[in-house]
Parts: structure tokens; C-alpha cells; sequence
């Protein structure tokens, strides 16, 4: 009977959801190691901010409700770098919220979702004299990624973009208006009450704001496929030397060619039927890399020769892949324009 109740205790324990390990008292400590694994690269550990918006600040804290914070982390930021987490359970979400109110022990606010009434005519005045020198014309946001390399120095975040849809869905007008009201401290975001603004005009622009909700959706690239891969009617050696005239015919450098697992085996095991052929355009690199010091995961640029059953392949990454999954809408024309180099220069070489 013992061991009965006691493989039943054990298949309940396996079985039962999240909220029973919440409820034991491991809140805080699941929160926390989740915080560290997925969001303190951007955040930092004690949540002092970098790449992402300091979340330890008192007026941050201050201004957001806890449905706020679960939104952002559910949905992200579409084509900015924060992504959405859509995998988290809504017990593993609401740890997170708990330990980044760890960090702080300021009141704050419930989530009020009342609309506050505006003028978007005067909304969009005010917003065009005040706020689009940070957050940009359209609401689009700063430049970069918060990387100190990718945006301007004097800069100590990035405005975050107000037509975000992620933004739109977490941000309540409440929230939005307290913000406007209290400024936050440590940021260049300061009180729009003190410098001159009538809390009428801080109303026009909420309304303003919301007219981004109407905006469409940012659109995915069309081809996000992971590779570019081309037959050659040539022979190894003549397909590498094809690809080399090309890649110097498109201003590119040739930085080295080697087989592909050159430094994994010794040389004589070494199989010269796997070659990558590495090139850069480092006016294109240094570009790329303002944009996202990301880009230099997949940086220079590299093609990659197989022989194999009398076929020889050519391919490359496709950089609209990775621009996807880098979750940048300012890297996309650059990784589209990667993408049809290494697609010129791939038929060139297979013609």
C-alpha cells in the first residue's frame, strides 16, 4: 500500500503543472534562473540595462504595470531586437515579472486600460516638435541596437519605437502618459509637464501614438530559406576558381580558401572535396556592423564548394535568414543586399 501511495505521489509530482513547483517557493528562484539564462545578455543580471532598456530603474518600475512586463516578454518587439518568448508557459512569464520587481522597491501601478481622449491632429504636431528627435519621424525609434558600436555614444539607450506592435499591445495610455508626466531618471527621457507642455497636449499625443496601431504589419522576408545552393556543370577546381574571378568581379577581397575542416584534422587527413572560400567588402562590413554588430557571427562572407557522387554543390547562408532571426527590420536591406551578391556571384560561377 505504501509503495502504491507512493508511485501515485511520484506520478502527480511528474505530472503536475508548472504552478505546483511555483507554489513550493521556487518563484523567486525560477524567475531569477530564467531571467539569467534568457534576458540578462541585454538587460544585465541586476537588470541595469545595455543592448536592452535598464529594467531596475525606479521610474521604469514606477510606470509599468505586471501585464505590461508579461505582454513585452510574450510578444517581443516585431523587427526590433527584443524577440517574443512565445515558448514561456504563463507561470514561467509571471517568475520572470517577479524577479525583474525584485530590482526595485518602488510601488508600482495596476494596468489601467481606460483610453485617454485626444486630438491626433494636435497629437501629431506636438510629437513632430518633441519627440520624433528620439523616437523618430514615424515613430520608428533610434538607431541601432544598443551595441555601443551601432548607435550614437552620447546616447545611454536606445529610444525605444512607439508604432511597434508590441509596444501598442503592452503599453496601456496610462502608462504611456505617466510616463510623459515623470520623464525617467538616468534616461534622456525627462518631464514633458516641465518642459512647457500642457497635460492636454501630453493627451493629443497618446492619441497621436495610437494611430500607429493602424499601421500594417511589418512584412516577413519572402525568402527565408537557410541556404543558397547552386549546381556546377564544372569540376571542383574549376567551379573555386569561377567563384574567386567572381568574387573579385563584385569588389570583394579574397581573405583565404580552405577545406573545410582545416584545424579539426591533421593536414594530410584534410579533404579538399569541402572548400570555403572566405571574401569581404569591409566598406560593406563596416556598414553592416553599425547597423548590428551581430552581422559578425556570419561575417566575411564565405562560400562553400562540395564535391560529392561525381556533384559538385556551391552554397552559401542566406543572410534574409538570419536578418529574420536577428529580429532587426534595419538589417534587412543590408542582408537583401548579401543575399543577391551571393546569388550573382553564384551563377556567375556556375554559368
Amino acid at each position: 500500500m505504501k509503495t502504491i501511495t507512493s508511485l501515485t505521489l511520484l506520478i502527480s509530482l511528474l505530472l503536475s503543472p508548472f504552478t505546483s513547483v511555483l507554489a513550493s517557493g521556487l518563484d523567486t528562484q525560477t524567475g531569477e534562473q530564467l531571467y539569467l539564462q534568457h534576458c540578462s545578455a541585454c538587460h544585465g543580471s541586476k537588470g541595469d540595462g545595455g543592448v536592452g532598456v535598464p529594467l531596475a530603474l525606479s521610474d521604469f518600475q514606477a510606470s509599468v504595470s505586471d501585464k505590461y512586463l508579461a505582454k513585452t516578454i510574450q510578444l517581443g518587439r516585431p523587427g526590433r531586437i527584443m524577440p517574443a518568448f512565445t515558448k514561456f508557459s504563463k507561470q514561467e512569464v509571471t517568475a520572470i515579472v517577479n524577479h525583474i520587481r525584485s530590482f526595485s522597491n518602488v510601488t508600482h501601478p495596476e494596468d489601467n486600460r481606460t483610453p485617454i481622449k485626444g486630438n491626433v491632429t494636435l497629437g501629431k504636431k506636438v510629437f513632430a516638435q518633441n519627440c520624433a528627435s528620439c523616437h523618430g519621424k514615424q515613430g520608428e525609434g533610434g538607431k541601432g541596437t544598443g551595441v555601443t558600436f551601432s548607435r550614437p555614444r552620447n546616447q545611454a539607450i536606445i529610444a525605444p519605437a512607439l508604432n511597434n506592435p508590441g509596444f501598442l499591445a503592452a503599453a496601456s495610455d496610462e502608462m504611456i502618459k505617466h510616463t510623459l508626466i515623470k520623464g525617467r531618471k538616468g534616461t534622456p527621457m525627462t518631464s514633458f509637464l516641465k518642459r512647457g507642455l500642457s497635460e492636454q497636449d501630453l493627451n493629443n499625443v497618446i492619441n497621436y501614438i495610437r494611430e500607429f496601431e493602424k499601421q500594417p504589419p511589418r512584412a516577413k522576408p519572402a525568402d527565408t530559406t537557410p541556404t543558397i545552393v547552386y549546381e556546377s556543370p564544372y569540376d571542383l577546381k574549376k567551379t573555386i576558381d569561377n567563384i574567386k574571378r567572381a568574387v573579385v568581379g563584385k569588389n570583394f577581397r579574397l581573405i583565404r580558401v580552405q577545406t573545410l575542416d582545416d584545424g579539426y584534422v591533421a593536414k594530410d587527413k584534410q579533404k579538399s572535396n569541402k572548400t570555403i572560400i572566405y571574401f569581404c567588402n569591409f566598406n560593406f562590413l563596416n556598414r553592416a556592423l553599425g547597423i548590428d554588430p551581430r552581422v559578425g557571427m556570419f561575417l566575411p562572407c564565405r562560400i562553400t564548394v562540395v564535391e560529392k557522387k561525381g556533384k559538385v554543390l556551391v552554397m552559401a547562408i542566406n543572410p534574409l535568414r538570419l536578418s529574420h532571426l536577428f529580429n532587426n527590420s534595419e538589417l534587412d536591406k543590408s542582408c537583401n543586399e548579401m543575399r543577391d551578391l551571393y546569388t550573382e556571384i553564384l551563377e556567375e560561377a556556375t554559368l
